[in-house]
Protein backbone atom coordinates (compact mmCIF):
# COMPACT_ATOMS: atom_id res chain seq x y z
CA UNK A 1 0.00 0.00 0.00
CA UNK A 2 1.36 3.33 -0.64
CA UNK A 3 0.71 6.38 1.92
CA UNK A 4 -1.68 8.46 -0.39
CA UNK A 5 -4.04 5.84 -0.27
CA UNK A 6 -4.39 5.63 3.59
CA UNK A 7 -7.46 6.71 5.47
CA UNK A 8 -8.95 5.89 8.81
CA UNK A 9 -10.30 2.43 7.53
CA UNK A 10 -7.33 1.18 6.69
CA UNK A 11 -6.57 -0.42 10.02
CA UNK A 12 -3.55 -2.34 9.77
CA UNK A 13 -0.62 -1.75 7.71
CA UNK A 14 2.58 -2.58 5.83
CA UNK A 15 4.44 0.64 4.78
CA UNK A 16 7.74 0.95 3.07
CA UNK A 17 10.02 4.30 2.59
CA UNK A 18 12.51 6.47 3.90
CA UNK A 19 12.99 8.23 7.37
CA UNK A 20 12.26 11.72 6.15
CA UNK A 21 12.75 12.88 9.13
CA UNK A 22 13.57 11.33 12.56
CA UNK A 23 12.88 13.41 16.01
CA UNK A 24 13.73 11.72 19.31
CA UNK A 25 12.19 13.08 21.91
CA UNK A 26 12.89 10.82 24.71
CA UNK A 27 9.97 8.93 25.54
CA UNK A 28 8.38 9.99 22.69
CA UNK A 29 9.77 9.76 18.97
CA UNK A 30 8.42 10.72 16.10
CA UNK A 31 9.46 9.21 12.34
CA UNK A 32 8.53 10.78 8.71
CA UNK A 33 7.82 7.86 6.80
CA UNK A 34 8.08 8.99 2.84
CA UNK A 35 7.11 6.72 -0.14
CA UNK A 36 6.89 8.06 -3.59
CA UNK A 37 3.43 9.16 -2.86
CA UNK A 38 3.54 11.35 0.06
CA UNK A 39 4.65 11.30 3.88
CA UNK A 40 3.24 10.15 6.96
CA UNK A 41 3.87 10.39 11.07
CA UNK A 42 4.96 6.92 13.06
CA UNK A 43 4.49 8.24 16.36
CA UNK A 44 6.31 5.99 18.90
CA UNK A 45 5.85 6.04 22.59
CA UNK A 46 7.67 4.61 24.98
CA UNK A 47 5.43 2.80 26.98
CA UNK A 48 2.78 1.67 24.07
CA UNK A 49 5.46 0.61 21.10
CA UNK A 50 7.64 -2.95 22.11
CA UNK A 51 10.86 -2.84 23.03
CA UNK A 52 11.88 -4.35 19.39
CA UNK A 53 10.42 -0.95 18.24
CA UNK A 54 12.33 1.02 20.52
CA UNK A 55 15.62 -0.53 19.64
CA UNK A 56 14.88 -0.40 15.65
CA UNK A 57 15.14 3.33 15.82
CA UNK A 58 18.23 4.07 18.24
CA UNK A 59 20.08 5.88 16.39
CA UNK A 60 17.92 5.99 13.09
CA UNK A 61 19.08 8.47 10.46
CA UNK A 62 17.52 10.18 7.42
CA UNK A 63 17.07 8.70 4.39
CA UNK A 64 17.58 5.30 6.10
CA UNK A 65 15.16 2.90 4.16
CA UNK A 66 12.67 1.18 6.39
CA UNK A 67 9.75 -1.00 6.51
CA UNK A 68 7.14 -0.05 8.95
CA UNK A 69 4.26 -2.68 9.95
CA UNK A 70 1.29 -0.94 12.94
CA UNK A 71 -2.20 0.45 12.73
CA UNK A 72 -3.27 3.85 11.11
CA UNK A 73 -4.93 5.83 13.70
CA UNK A 74 -6.24 9.70 13.60
CA UNK A 75 -4.85 12.20 15.09
CA UNK A 76 -5.71 15.96 14.20
CA UNK A 77 -1.76 17.24 15.55
CA UNK A 78 -0.07 15.22 12.44
CA UNK A 79 0.20 16.71 9.14
CA UNK A 80 -1.84 14.63 7.26
CA UNK A 81 -4.88 13.69 10.32
CA UNK A 82 -3.07 10.51 10.69
CA UNK A 83 -0.32 8.53 11.88
CA UNK A 84 1.00 5.34 12.09
CA UNK A 85 1.82 3.21 15.70
CA UNK A 86 4.01 0.81 14.84
CA UNK A 87 3.81 -2.96 15.87
CA UNK A 88 7.12 -3.40 13.98
CA UNK A 89 10.57 -1.51 12.70
CA UNK A 90 13.04 -3.07 10.45
CA UNK A 91 15.51 -1.08 9.76
CA UNK A 92 16.12 -2.37 5.78
CA UNK A 93 19.43 -0.11 5.55
CA UNK A 94 20.82 2.78 7.50
CA UNK A 95 22.09 6.04 5.95
CA UNK A 96 24.94 7.71 6.98
CA UNK A 97 24.45 10.60 9.66
CA UNK A 98 25.94 13.28 7.05
CA UNK A 99 23.59 13.55 3.61
CA UNK A 100 26.01 14.83 0.98
CA UNK A 101 22.80 17.05 -0.46
CA UNK A 102 19.47 17.63 1.77
CA UNK A 103 16.61 15.68 0.96
CA UNK A 104 13.55 17.36 2.91
CA UNK A 105 15.36 20.72 1.90
CA UNK A 106 14.02 22.65 5.04
CA UNK A 107 15.61 25.87 4.89
CA UNK A 108 18.23 24.59 2.42
CA UNK A 109 18.81 24.92 -1.43
CA UNK A 110 21.26 22.98 -3.18
CA UNK A 111 22.54 23.72 -6.81
CA UNK A 112 21.39 21.85 -9.85
CA UNK A 113 25.19 20.51 -10.66
CA UNK A 114 25.66 19.25 -6.67
CA UNK A 115 21.99 17.75 -7.33
CA UNK A 116 22.93 16.10 -10.50
CA UNK A 117 26.29 14.92 -8.92
CA UNK A 118 24.08 12.92 -6.39
CA UNK A 119 21.09 12.32 -8.44
CA UNK A 120 19.61 8.80 -6.94
CA UNK A 121 19.45 11.46 -3.17
CA UNK A 122 18.11 14.49 -5.30
CA UNK A 123 14.99 11.98 -6.92
CA UNK A 124 13.85 11.01 -3.59
CA UNK A 125 12.42 14.37 -3.04
CA UNK A 126 9.07 14.73 -3.23
CA UNK A 127 8.95 17.16 -5.71
CA UNK A 128 10.94 15.06 -8.19
CA UNK A 129 9.41 11.98 -7.27
CA UNK A 130 6.05 14.37 -8.74
CA UNK A 131 7.93 15.09 -11.80
CA UNK A 132 8.53 11.67 -12.92
CA UNK A 133 5.21 10.21 -11.78
CA UNK A 134 3.39 13.23 -14.34
CA UNK A 135 5.51 12.17 -16.74
CA UNK A 136 4.91 8.47 -16.67
CA UNK A 137 1.05 9.12 -17.11
CA UNK A 138 2.34 11.32 -20.09
CA UNK A 139 3.39 8.69 -21.92
CA UNK A 140 0.71 6.24 -20.78
CA UNK A 141 -1.58 9.02 -22.32
CA UNK A 142 0.08 9.11 -25.58
CA UNK A 143 -0.09 5.23 -25.40
CA UNK A 144 -3.48 4.94 -24.66
CA UNK A 145 -4.56 7.19 -27.44
CA UNK A 146 -1.96 5.65 -30.32
CA UNK A 147 -3.23 2.09 -29.47
CA UNK A 148 -6.95 2.56 -29.08
CA UNK A 149 -6.55 4.03 -32.92
CA UNK A 150 -4.70 0.88 -34.21
CA UNK A 151 -1.23 2.06 -33.93
CA UNK A 152 1.37 -0.68 -33.70
CA UNK A 153 3.95 0.15 -31.15
CA UNK A 154 7.65 -0.74 -32.60
CA UNK A 155 11.61 -0.40 -32.05
CA UNK A 156 13.36 1.63 -34.62
CA UNK A 157 17.37 1.71 -34.43
CA UNK A 158 19.42 3.26 -32.54
CA UNK A 159 22.90 2.60 -34.37
CA UNK A 160 23.10 3.54 -38.09
CA UNK A 161 25.38 2.83 -40.77
CA UNK A 162 25.18 6.09 -42.07
CA UNK A 163 24.08 9.86 -40.18
CA UNK A 164 20.65 10.58 -40.18
CA UNK A 165 20.80 14.17 -40.97
CA UNK A 166 23.78 16.62 -40.34
CA UNK A 167 27.10 14.84 -40.00
CA UNK A 168 27.75 17.87 -37.58
CA UNK A 169 25.27 17.04 -34.72
CA UNK A 170 25.99 13.20 -34.75
CA UNK A 171 27.88 11.03 -31.80
CA UNK A 172 30.10 8.62 -34.00
CA UNK A 173 30.13 5.24 -32.67
CA UNK A 174 32.82 2.43 -33.22
CA UNK A 175 31.29 -0.27 -34.66
CA UNK A 176 33.34 -3.36 -34.67
CA UNK A 177 35.22 -2.30 -38.20
CA UNK A 178 33.01 0.69 -38.97
CA UNK A 179 31.82 3.96 -38.04
CA UNK A 180 28.55 4.19 -37.31
CA UNK A 181 25.85 6.97 -35.80
CA UNK A 182 24.03 7.22 -32.46
CA UNK A 183 20.42 8.39 -34.27
CA UNK A 184 19.32 12.44 -34.29
CA UNK A 185 15.51 10.51 -34.66
CA UNK A 186 14.09 7.63 -35.09
CA UNK A 187 11.76 9.22 -38.30
CA UNK A 188 13.71 7.49 -41.02
CA UNK A 189 12.92 3.91 -40.43
CA UNK A 190 9.33 5.01 -39.16
CA UNK A 191 8.75 6.36 -42.84
CA UNK A 192 10.44 2.89 -43.62
CA UNK A 193 7.93 1.11 -41.24
CA UNK A 194 4.99 2.76 -43.54
CA UNK A 195 6.85 1.85 -46.82
CA UNK A 196 6.69 -2.09 -45.26
CA UNK A 197 2.76 -2.07 -44.94
CA UNK A 198 3.35 -0.89 -41.09
CA UNK A 199 0.96 2.32 -41.96
CA UNK A 200 -0.20 3.31 -38.42
CA UNK A 201 3.21 2.91 -36.41
CA UNK A 202 4.89 4.91 -33.15
CA UNK A 203 8.01 4.49 -31.57
CA UNK A 204 9.11 5.77 -27.54
CA UNK A 205 12.74 5.70 -27.23
CA UNK A 206 16.18 7.67 -27.29
CA UNK A 207 17.70 9.81 -29.60
CA UNK A 208 20.83 11.91 -29.52
CA UNK A 209 21.95 15.55 -30.74
CA UNK A 210 25.93 16.05 -30.46
CA UNK A 211 25.37 20.04 -29.51
CA UNK A 212 27.14 22.02 -27.84
CA UNK A 213 24.23 23.57 -26.20
CA UNK A 214 24.33 24.42 -22.53
CA UNK A 215 20.34 26.73 -21.99
CA UNK A 216 17.55 25.21 -19.75
CA UNK A 217 15.77 23.08 -22.70
CA UNK A 218 18.42 21.70 -24.75
CA UNK A 219 20.02 18.24 -23.60
CA UNK A 220 22.59 15.98 -25.95
CA UNK A 221 19.92 12.46 -25.17
CA UNK A 222 16.75 12.70 -24.98
CA UNK A 223 13.37 10.75 -25.57
CA UNK A 224 10.60 11.08 -27.65
CA UNK A 225 6.98 9.38 -28.50
CA UNK A 226 7.29 9.35 -32.81
CA UNK A 227 4.38 8.75 -34.72
CA UNK A 228 3.88 7.99 -38.67
CA UNK A 229 0.88 7.68 -39.87
CA UNK A 230 0.09 6.34 -43.95
CA UNK A 231 -2.37 7.24 -46.60
CA UNK A 232 -2.91 11.04 -44.72
CA UNK A 233 -4.07 14.05 -47.06
CA UNK A 234 -1.82 16.63 -45.94
CA UNK A 235 0.10 17.57 -43.04
CA UNK A 236 -3.17 19.12 -41.39
CA UNK A 237 -4.15 15.17 -40.87
CA UNK A 238 -1.16 14.97 -38.98
CA UNK A 239 -1.60 18.22 -36.75
CA UNK A 240 -5.20 16.62 -35.65
CA UNK A 241 -3.67 13.22 -34.96
CA UNK A 242 -1.16 14.86 -32.54
CA UNK A 243 -3.32 16.83 -31.26
CA UNK A 244 -5.21 14.28 -30.14
CA UNK A 245 -2.18 12.27 -28.47
CA UNK A 246 -1.73 15.77 -26.74
CA UNK A 247 -4.92 15.71 -25.31
CA UNK A 248 -5.33 11.94 -24.36
CA UNK A 249 -1.63 12.87 -22.59
CA UNK A 250 -2.83 15.96 -20.14
CA UNK A 251 -6.42 14.10 -20.02
CA UNK A 252 -4.70 11.42 -18.06
CA UNK A 253 -2.49 13.78 -16.04
CA UNK A 254 -4.93 15.50 -14.74
CA UNK A 255 -7.39 12.34 -14.05
CA UNK A 256 -4.49 10.05 -12.13
CA UNK A 257 -2.04 12.91 -10.78
CA UNK A 258 -3.70 15.21 -8.57
CA UNK A 259 -1.66 14.87 -5.77
CA UNK A 260 1.72 15.27 -7.73
CA UNK A 261 -0.04 18.49 -9.35
CA UNK A 262 -1.05 20.08 -6.05
CA UNK A 263 2.35 19.83 -4.72
CA UNK A 264 3.62 20.82 -7.86
CA UNK A 265 1.33 23.71 -7.91
CA UNK A 266 0.09 22.94 -11.44
CA UNK A 267 -3.40 23.44 -13.17
CA UNK A 268 -3.22 21.40 -16.00
CA UNK A 269 -5.67 22.76 -18.70
CA UNK A 270 -6.96 20.53 -21.43
CA UNK A 271 -6.60 21.92 -24.66
CA UNK A 272 -9.58 22.32 -27.19
CA UNK A 273 -8.78 20.94 -30.91
CA UNK A 274 -7.77 22.07 -33.64
CA UNK A 275 -5.20 24.34 -32.34
CA UNK A 276 -4.69 27.70 -33.68
CA UNK A 277 -2.25 27.29 -37.01
CA UNK A 278 0.13 30.11 -37.91
CA UNK A 279 2.11 29.80 -41.79
CA UNK A 280 5.09 31.32 -43.31
CA UNK A 281 5.77 33.38 -44.76
CA UNK A 282 2.40 35.39 -43.04
CA UNK A 283 4.12 34.99 -39.82
CA UNK A 284 7.20 37.34 -40.61
CA UNK A 285 3.85 40.00 -40.90
CA UNK A 286 2.94 39.03 -37.57
CA UNK A 287 6.27 39.55 -36.47
CA UNK A 288 7.09 42.45 -37.98
CA UNK A 289 4.38 44.21 -36.53
CA UNK A 290 5.23 43.62 -33.23
CA UNK A 291 8.84 45.08 -33.87
CA UNK A 292 10.71 42.00 -34.63
CA UNK A 293 11.83 41.81 -38.40
CA UNK A 294 12.93 38.30 -40.64
CA UNK A 295 14.74 37.97 -43.64
CA UNK A 296 12.06 36.16 -45.74
CA UNK A 297 13.30 32.30 -45.98
CA UNK A 298 14.52 32.36 -42.59
CA UNK A 299 13.71 30.35 -39.07
CA UNK A 300 12.19 32.11 -36.03
CA UNK A 301 15.12 32.61 -33.59
CA UNK A 302 14.55 32.27 -29.97
CA UNK A 303 13.15 35.72 -29.64
CA UNK A 304 10.67 35.42 -32.15
CA UNK A 305 9.33 32.65 -30.64
CA UNK A 306 8.79 34.53 -27.59
CA UNK A 307 7.33 37.43 -29.61
CA UNK A 308 4.70 34.82 -31.07
CA UNK A 309 3.95 33.26 -27.49
CA UNK A 310 2.94 36.81 -25.95
CA UNK A 311 0.74 37.67 -29.42
CA UNK A 312 -0.53 33.97 -28.77
CA UNK A 313 -1.54 34.50 -25.22
CA UNK A 314 -2.57 37.96 -25.71
CA UNK A 315 -5.03 37.02 -29.24
CA UNK A 316 -5.92 33.41 -28.18
CA UNK A 317 -5.65 32.80 -24.90
CA UNK A 318 -4.39 28.92 -25.59
CA UNK A 319 -1.24 27.45 -24.43
CA UNK A 320 -0.44 24.86 -27.99
CA UNK A 321 -0.51 26.39 -31.32
CA UNK A 322 1.20 25.32 -34.50
CA UNK A 323 3.51 26.83 -37.29
CA UNK A 324 3.23 25.81 -40.62
CA UNK A 325 4.62 25.99 -43.89
CA UNK A 326 8.57 26.72 -43.49
CA UNK A 327 10.60 27.83 -45.83
CA UNK A 328 11.74 24.81 -47.76
CA UNK A 329 15.33 25.36 -47.79
CA UNK A 330 15.71 24.85 -44.17
CA UNK A 331 14.31 21.46 -44.42
CA UNK A 332 15.69 18.27 -44.70
CA UNK A 333 15.38 16.72 -48.26
CA UNK A 334 12.89 14.26 -47.04
CA UNK A 335 10.19 17.23 -46.32
CA UNK A 336 7.06 17.44 -49.16
CA UNK A 337 7.00 20.51 -50.53
CA UNK A 338 3.71 22.64 -51.30
CA UNK A 339 3.53 22.41 -54.98
CA UNK A 340 2.19 25.50 -55.83
CA UNK A 341 4.33 27.04 -53.71
CA UNK A 342 7.99 25.01 -53.87
CA UNK A 343 9.49 27.19 -51.56
CA UNK A 344 7.04 26.44 -48.95
CA UNK A 345 7.38 23.10 -47.34
CA UNK A 346 4.58 21.16 -45.68
CA UNK A 347 6.53 21.33 -42.19
CA UNK A 348 4.71 21.72 -38.51
CA UNK A 349 6.22 22.31 -35.45
CA UNK A 350 3.46 22.49 -32.08
CA UNK A 351 4.46 24.94 -29.52
CA UNK A 352 3.32 24.69 -25.53
CA UNK A 353 3.89 27.90 -23.56
CA UNK A 354 6.71 29.34 -25.96
CA UNK A 355 8.27 25.53 -25.97
CA UNK A 356 8.97 23.75 -28.92
CA UNK A 357 7.70 20.82 -28.53
CA UNK A 358 7.97 18.61 -31.54
CA UNK A 359 8.64 18.75 -35.17
CA UNK A 360 6.87 16.64 -37.85
CA UNK A 361 4.57 17.34 -41.43
CA UNK A 362 4.01 15.08 -44.61
CA UNK A 363 7.04 13.08 -45.97
CA UNK A 364 7.75 13.56 -49.71
CA UNK A 365 6.94 9.93 -50.63
CA UNK A 366 7.53 10.13 -54.93
CA UNK A 367 10.82 8.58 -55.98
CA UNK A 368 12.17 11.27 -58.23
CA UNK A 369 10.94 14.16 -56.00
CA UNK A 370 13.00 12.76 -53.39
CA UNK A 371 15.82 12.08 -55.67
CA UNK A 372 15.40 15.87 -56.91
CA UNK A 373 15.53 17.31 -53.28
CA UNK A 374 18.18 15.18 -52.37
CA UNK A 375 20.46 16.94 -55.29
CA UNK A 376 18.91 20.16 -54.79
CA UNK A 377 19.94 19.75 -50.79
CA UNK A 378 23.56 18.95 -52.37
CA UNK A 379 23.56 15.41 -51.51
CA UNK A 380 24.92 12.41 -53.05
CA UNK A 381 21.79 10.40 -53.81
CA UNK A 382 24.19 7.25 -53.22
CA UNK A 383 24.77 8.43 -49.65
CA UNK A 384 20.98 8.00 -48.79
CA UNK A 385 20.17 5.01 -51.60
CA UNK A 386 19.50 2.95 -47.88
CA UNK A 387 16.13 4.79 -47.19
CA UNK A 388 15.45 6.47 -50.64
CA UNK A 389 15.31 3.30 -53.00
CA UNK A 390 12.28 1.99 -51.22
CA UNK A 391 10.76 4.83 -52.46
CA UNK A 392 10.40 3.14 -55.91
CA UNK A 393 8.08 0.36 -54.86
CA UNK A 394 4.60 2.16 -54.29
CA UNK A 395 4.96 3.98 -50.69
CA UNK A 396 1.59 5.56 -49.54
CA UNK A 397 1.60 9.24 -48.81
CA UNK A 398 2.55 9.78 -45.23
CA UNK A 399 3.97 11.77 -42.21
CA UNK A 400 4.21 11.95 -38.68
CA UNK A 401 6.15 13.44 -35.70
CA UNK A 402 8.21 13.28 -32.88
CA UNK A 403 6.96 15.08 -29.76
CA UNK A 404 10.50 15.64 -26.97
CA UNK A 405 8.80 13.99 -23.62
CA UNK A 406 11.23 15.95 -21.14
CA UNK A 407 9.99 19.10 -22.98
CA UNK A 408 6.33 18.53 -22.91
CA UNK A 409 7.09 17.38 -18.90
CA UNK A 410 9.10 20.71 -18.22
CA UNK A 411 6.93 22.75 -19.99
CA UNK A 412 3.66 21.37 -18.21
CA UNK A 413 4.85 21.22 -15.15
CA UNK A 414 6.73 24.88 -15.32
CA UNK A 415 10.23 23.31 -14.49
CA UNK A 416 12.83 25.78 -14.99
CA UNK A 417 15.96 24.00 -16.40
CA UNK A 418 15.15 20.65 -18.46
CA UNK A 419 17.77 18.61 -16.48
CA UNK A 420 14.65 18.00 -13.48
CA UNK A 421 12.47 16.37 -16.15
CA UNK A 422 15.07 13.41 -16.73
CA UNK A 423 16.23 10.91 -14.69
CA UNK A 424 19.86 11.11 -15.01
CA UNK A 425 20.77 13.76 -18.20
CA UNK A 426 23.31 14.21 -20.73
CA UNK A 427 24.45 17.43 -21.95
CA UNK A 428 27.82 18.25 -23.27
CA UNK A 429 29.42 18.36 -19.45
CA UNK A 430 27.88 15.41 -17.83
CA UNK A 431 28.37 11.90 -18.30
CA UNK A 432 27.76 10.24 -14.69
CA UNK A 433 25.62 9.15 -12.98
Amino acid sequence: MKIANLNEKSGKVELQGFVHEFRDMGGLKFLQLRDHSGTIQVTIVKNKVSEEVLDAVKGLTNESSVIVKGEVKTNEKAASGLEIIPENILVVSKAEPELPISVNEKGITTGQSTRLDWRSLDLRKPRMQAIFTVQSAILEGMRKWLLDNEYRQVFTPCLLGVASESGSEVFPVVYFDKEAFLRQDPQLHRQLSVAGGITKVFDIGPAWRAEQSHTTKHLCEHRVCAVETGFIKDERDVERIEEQVVISALTNVKEKCANELKLLNVEVKIPKAPFPEFCFPELYDILAKKGKKLEHGSDMDTEAEKILWEHVKEEYGVEFYWVNRFPFKIKPFYVMRVDEEPDRARSIDLYFKGLELSSGGQREHRYEKIIEQVKEKGMNPESVEWFTKFFKYGVPTHGGFAIGIERITQSLLNVENIRDCVLFPRDPDRLVP
